[in-house]
């Protein structure tokens, strides 16, 4: 099993991920070139540079706004907000996988925000995370996730730091009260020097992308890269990656299934309340039909969580459902390795997920948003794009043999 594991004990910043990714492997033009496909580059500039932080080599990473004065993270920020943010990345032709990483990250922050400033998450102006840096490091760290296609992605206790920033409301105490909202439920440890180590770009790139929060480091590590900040402190203001692997070909994941039984809501709002679920970061959401007690029909509401959602999926089911009680238990999920790939079809290309037991591959299966819109474009039936899929499939594994 491949893994990525965040050495946090500096911190994370949008530029510091991106200089550990690579650092790590990311090949820098293959970013660029995907970031192209926002359609921005006419506002930036990105300078990849070597460099080294109390002696330690590194991977600066800059993101020079074009016709300022100002560099990466200084002066004005132009405001966005998350309808104008979903937008760009959905009307960019980045793959499936990258747009829906971005926006989980970019809804952890307008969700912090909006609790913070006591707003909705679409009338939140997005100060320095709308700003255009900001979002090329958030883009940016979808793509380079996406690039090393790992198998799990892990990281240690996050350190914020500690004294006061200045943002745009003044000065307020670090950690900044949207990256301690983003940061709920994550370990973190404090005042390790009188500086934000964490921003809130950086915690949301932990927040949406993280399994598992440790300090137990049980991989063979195999490569390390080092993202380098800006501040010159009196530790090193580097973020370190680890690329490393796990013996198993199976991973095995403590996630957690919340069920709670209901026999008095309107059976119209489990759609709603299964999709509120989903965009949430349930893993997986079914119903039961059951009988309580005196005979009355009723349904069991079943939600597969890991640790890191479990407050959030609470929230939806205490707010949204009559249920008054939840049941908790813990679940051990094996999974077969996987990885995602792309085929050419006559009707173009689709996303295939790849399941491999024991090095060999044993399923496949086409995702069904890719092919539900090759169907709509093409106006033919569903499973004529599957029988598609099956075709080539069977040609690309039998030349892969």
């Amino acid at each position: 099993m491949k893994i990525l594991y965040y050495d946090c004990f500096s911190g994370i910043s949008g530029d510091m991920n991106l200089g550990a990714m690579v650092d790590l492997g990311v090949n820098g033009e293959y970013l660029i070139k995907e970031l192209a496909k926002l359609q921005l580059d006419s506002e930036y500039e990105i300078n990849i540079r070597k460099d080294t932080k109390k002696g330690i080599n590194g991977t600066k990473v800059d993101v020079i706004l074009v016709n300022r004065d100002h560099s990466h993270r200084e002066g004005e920020h132009h405001h966005r907000h998350l309808k104008d943010i979903e937008n760009i990345i959905n009307a960019s032709s980045l793959n499936d996988r990258v747009k829906k990483s971005s926006l989980e990250m970019f809804m952890k922050v307008a969700q912090a925000e909006a609790t913070v400033h006591g707003k909705s998450i679409y009338e939140v102006g997005f100060h320095e995370v709308g700003a255009i840096d900001s979002i090329i490091d958030m883009v940016g760290a979808a793509i380079a996730l996406d690039y090393l296609n790992v198998d799990k992605i892990m990281a240690s206790s996050v350190q914020v730091g500690g004294g006061f920033v200045k943002c745009a409301h003044g000065l307020i105490p670090v950690p900044a009260p949207a990256t301690t909202e983003i940061l709920k439920g994550i370990p973190i440890k404090t005042g390790i020097v009188p500086f934000e180590t964490t921003t809130p770009t950086g915690a949301a790139i932990l927040a949406a992308s993280v399994e598992e929060f440790t300090d137990m480091m049980e991989f063979t590590v195999e490569q390390i890269g080092y993202g380098l900040g800006n501040r010159d402190l009196d530790i090193p203001n580097v973020l370190r990656v680890y690329l490393g692997k796990s013996e198993s070909s199976k991973g095995i994941e403590v996630q957690y299934v919340l069920e709670t039984n209901i026999d008095d809501m309107n059976p119209e709002f489990y759609s709603y309340i299964e999709e509120k679920l989903f965009e949430i970061g349930a893993l997986d959401v079914y119903k039961t039909p059951i009988i309580m007690k005196k005979g009355r029909p009723a349904i069991k509401l079943s939600i597969l969580v890991n640790q890191q959602k479990e407050k959030e999926i609470l929230d939806i089911i205490f707010k949204e459902t009559t249920s008054i009680g939840i049941r908790k238990f813990n679940v051990g999920k094996i999974m077969l390795k996987r990885e995602f790939i792309t085929v050419k079809t006559k009707y173009g290309d689709v996303t295939i997920k790849c399941s491999y037991y024991e090095g060999e591959l044993v399923k496949y299966k086409a995702e069904y948003e890719c092919c539900r819109r090759i169907a709509r474009e093409n106006n033919i039936p569903l499973a004529k794009v599957y029988r598609e899929v099956d075709n080539v499939m069977e040609k690309h594994v039998y030349l892969n043999q």
